[in-house]
């Protein structure tokens, strides 16, 4: 990676337990990029946790979505090169670098969950579903439609952003506006 800019974006509702130490990590590894919360109306101290370990916040007046949150990040964010992180914590900080390795020669480097990296069985099934048909709609091997863990070309996420739902759905839309597009996607495992 050359000499861009990383902005770093945590959408987070009721992350009160977990933000201060994802943000504390995220930091401490990466004490040059940007770190902005988006705290999505969260009824605990998620701002201030967030705030007090070192983030920038930007928070919404209620619960509008993780795909809002992601959507306000992007308008927020001033680096080149955009990485998305759940606020729970299920991201590890210390695998941003391997996303950020492959600009810029890849628009877009997600993180595939390996085999048992799902939240359930149920949901990896699901997945699996969901990766198959956006394989086809694509043509191009998805690998996990729904990782939330990923890094894009600020300027393309921007060009997007009108498309993204409100909702958890944004990963998906994101996967395959950049693949219709023609831009290139690279999947690495976490």
């Amino acid at each position: 990676m050359s000499n861009q800019k990383v902005s770093i974006i945590i959408p987070a509702f009721n992350e009160g337990d977990n933000i201060r130490q994802l943000v504390s990590r995220v930091r401490a590894i990466h004490p040059e990029a940007e770190t902005i919360v988006i705290n999505d109306g969260s009824a605990d101290d998620t701002a201030a946790a967030a705030c007090m370990a070192g983030a920038t916040v930007y928070s919404h007046p209620y619960n509008i979505g993780n795909g809002a949150a992601i959507k306000s990040g992007i308008r927020m964010a001033k680096g080149d090169i955009l990485v998305f992180m759940d606020g729970d914590g299920q991201h590890d900080p210390s695998e941003i670098q391997k996303l950020l390795d492959y600009f810029p020669e890849f628009d877009m480097v997600v993180g595939a969950r390996i085999k048992g990296g799902q939240a359930s069985v149920g949901r990896a099934f699901g997945n699996r579903l969901f990766n198959r048909f956006g394989s086809y709609v694509a043509k191009f091997p998805i690998q996990d439609l729904t990782s939330g863990f990923r890094a894009i070309k600020a300027d393309l996420a921007r060009s997007f952003i009108y498309l993204l739902p409100n909702t958890y759905s944004y990963p998906t839309t994101i996967t395959l506006g950049v693949l219709r597009s023609g831009r290139s996607l690279k999947y690495i495992p976490i």
